[in-house]
């Protein structure tokens, strides 16, 4: 088989189910699953798939074209540089999270503490111990599956450590009594209004977990219980990160203002829309 043909077959395959990027998954899937590279497919190289990759190869488009994510076929998902094990039990991590990690390592420096509210498959938490020096992170959140991914991210990425660790509980509840202060708190918590769900992609809204999408009624439920609470943990002059909808960000703020935190920032992402909220826990607190 000619490597150009077999990426026009798949590339049309994935473009009649509807998918928008077609052509970039059409080379994902024959890299992954056949090992034929863009190199290949530009010099048309004469290739012959094994049996036994063809059929891993048909089975993954067939899933593909149900609309299951392409992350969760081939369980990867690259973030801030780093490969994501990610399955239906997490959220899939996306581009624009990078900036709340960005904008979390700036305020960080060594032995800083980092707690991580929803951390789903550890990506944000993992990121910020990846490319820090001596901190230490702990990841809370309510899903054991979720957890499970968490730990095994952070193995492949961190290696065996003491850095970091996990906890299971409805957002600070499972450190309730352990007098745990933390310098920086992160989050991306669900925000996205229970109404607005049906109308979301079906990869969105038929695969990734509804416990890490549902804001419940305005998306603000979750920034209603994590501003007030995450003062008892921020150390002060601690920074929380949020990351908010694309039109949350006035709201957000108004939530981090009422509560008397300081230095209160809506940060944009690269297409314009708010993305981040950053607030100081102050002396008065």
């Amino acid at each position: 088989m000619k490597a150009k043909a077999l990426y026009a077959d798949i590339r049309e395959r994935l473009k009649s189910a509807g998918i928008a990027e077609a052509e970039n998954e059409a080379l994902i899937f024959l890299e992954t699953y056949l090992g034929i590279t863009r190199s290949d497919i530009i010099l048309d190289e004469e290739k012959e798939p094994e049996a036994e990759s063809l059929n891993a190869l048909g089975s993954a488009l067939s899933r593909r074209e149900k609309r299951e994510p392409l992350q969760y076929i081939t369980n990867n998902a690259p973030f801030m540089g780093l490969d994501f094990y990610v399955d239906e039990r997490v959220l899939i991590p996306r581009p624009d999270t990078e900036l709340l990690v960005e904008e979390a390592l700036k305020d960080l420096h060594g032995g800083s503490r980092i707690l991580d509210i929803c951390t789903g498959s550890g990506c944000i938490l993992i990121s910020l111990l990846k490319y820090s020096n001596d901190c230490m992170g702990v990841g809370t959140d309510l899903s054991e599956g979720a957890l499970e991914v968490a730990k095994k991210n952070a193995g492949e990425i961190l290696g065996d450590n003491d850095r970091i660790r996990f906890f299971k509980g409805d957002l600070f509840e499972a450190l309730e009594g352990t007098g745990s202060k933390f310098e920086v708190i992160v989050s991306n918590p669900p925000y996205i209004a229970s109404g607005e769900i049906p109308n979301l992609m079906p990869e969105v809204k038929d695969h990734e977990p509804g416990m890490a999408l549902d804001g419940k009624e305005n998306g603000l439920f979750f920034y209603e219980r994590i501003i007030p609470k995450a003062k008892e943990y921020l150390t002060v002059g601690g920074t929380l990160f949020l990351e908010t909808g694309y039109d949350q960000g006035p709201a957000v703020a108004g939530l981090m203002e009422n509560e008397g935190y300081i230095e209160i920032k809506v940060l944009k992402d690269y297409s314009g829309n708010d993305r981040v909220v950053t607030g100081v826990r102050s002396v008065k607190g």
